[in-house]
């Protein structure tokens, strides 16, 4: 059943707002509430840093080893943020990773929202992109980076769009959904505490593609993030682009490992013809789904209506 909330101001019962607005979106800060077992135990996303962050998975903290998710002030349809050093300074040299030095990934809560984009360094560490928060709901983004003589990391922080927000049930988990006029078939499950191979096979008008293109260094990007607090996972593709042994498809195989038992949701980005595009999947780790994760069913469509973003760019 789908639920109508109304988001305005500074409501919705989040905790510790920064006070920032950039944009249509205003930043907030709250724990996580996390699905399953959580390996960091009673860690809770508060911004600070502690003997546990090392153990959490990646966005829940907007503070970690030293860094800090700064948003800042931006006009109307620009999304801007910094990340301060060790030193309260920011920071201003990142290594490449994944073919960009900053990725920025934003999620709606429900998960039926997903975008991957590129800012824009400026000479004074800002990061600059047109927003990709595409409509009202309360959003998790994601900075995913590598710090120049620092170690990769992932800071998050929520951001609320005001406005009449429809709440979306998670899809049931499937193995097999549609994009664009493409097919994507996903084989194998992952499992807690352990690392899991999942291949997505990627078909087009009952045709294999077999001449997809690289895209962030690979045949494919994926994105896993678990649902209740959103946890990050940036899952490695198994082989590149020009090593003599991997092929541009159709099948495409990354190792993944999840923290715990739950469902997550995959967001997989692969480029064809020119463009990027990107297939969900609901998957369940571990134990069998809730009475509130439905069972799985046949293909789902990840375009169209049922798309959070429809039609969703990268940059």
């Amino acid at each position: 059943m789908r639920t109508v909330t109304r988001l305005a101001g500074f409501a919705v019962g989040l905790a510790a707002v920064f006070g920032t607005t950039y944009g249509i979106g205003r930043v907030v800060e709250r724990a996580p509430a996390v699905e399953g077992r959580h390996d960091g135990g009673a860690a809770r996303a508060t911004g600070g840093h502690d003997e546990t962050a090392a153990r959490l998975p990646g966005g829940l903290l907007v503070s970690d080893r030293g860094y800090t998710l700064q948003p800042l002030d931006a006009p109307t349809g620009e999304f801007a943020f910094r990340i301060a050093g060790p030193d309260g300074q920011p920071v201003t040299r990142y290594d490449v990773a994944h073919d960009k030095q900053m990725h920025l990934i934003v999620a709606r809560r429900d998960l039926s929202g997903f975008r991957h984009v590129h800012p824009e360094l400026a000479p004074d560490g800002t990061w600059r992109v047109d927003t990709p928060l595409t409509g009202p709901g309360q959003w998790r983004a994601f900075a995913d980076f590598a710090p120049t003589g620092g170690e990769p990391l992932t800071l998050g922080v929520d951001v609320t769009v005001p406005g009449e927000l429809t709440e979306r049930p998670l899809p049931a988990p499937a193995t097999s959904t549609t994009v664009d006029g493409y097919t994507v078939a996903l084989t194998g499950t992952p499992q807690p505490g352990r690392t899991s191979s999942l291949t997505l096979t990627v078909s087009r008008d009952g045709q294999p593609v077999t001449d997809l293109e690289p895209y962030l260094g690979a045949y494919g990007h994926l994105v896993a993030l678990r649902r209740g607090d959103l946890a990050y996972l940036h899952v490695h593709p198994d082989g590149t682009p020009g090593d003599g042994r991997t092929r541009p498809g159709p099948a495409v195989t990354f190792l993944a490992e999840v923290p715990s038992a739950g469902s997550y949701r995959l967001y997989l980005d692969f480029q064809h013809g020119g463009r990027v595009h990107t297939a969900e999947f609901t998957v369940v780790a571990g134990a069998a789904p809730t009475a509130d994760a439905p069972t799985p069913s046949g293909p789902a469509p990840t375009g169209g209506a049922g798309h959070g973003t429809p039609g969703h760019g990268h940059n």
